[in-house]
């Protein structure tokens, strides 16, 4: 009796660990999918802010004044 419990035990304690590792699994997808979404975002939005900085560059460049001013 003592072994048939001892046994059930074990195999309660092996599933658990293994529905535990897939949900850890799960978990770790999950944040590395939102952290490469983040990333991915925050790359697209610094190449929007360096072609805004580079037009404004371009507008306030002094050759560029002086050549509006000219026409």
């Amino acid at each position: 009796m003592a072994s048939r419990l001892c046994f059930a035990l074990v195999i309660f304690f092996f599933a658990a660990t293994l529905i535990l590792a897939v949900y850890m699994r799960g978990a770790n997808r999950r944040a590395f999918y939102t952290l490469r979404t983040c990333t991915t975002e925050q790359r697209r939005l610094q190449q929007e802010l360096w072609r805004k900085q580079l037009q404004i560059e371009v507008l306030t460049n002094p050759a560029s004044v002086s050549q509006r001013l000219g026409q």
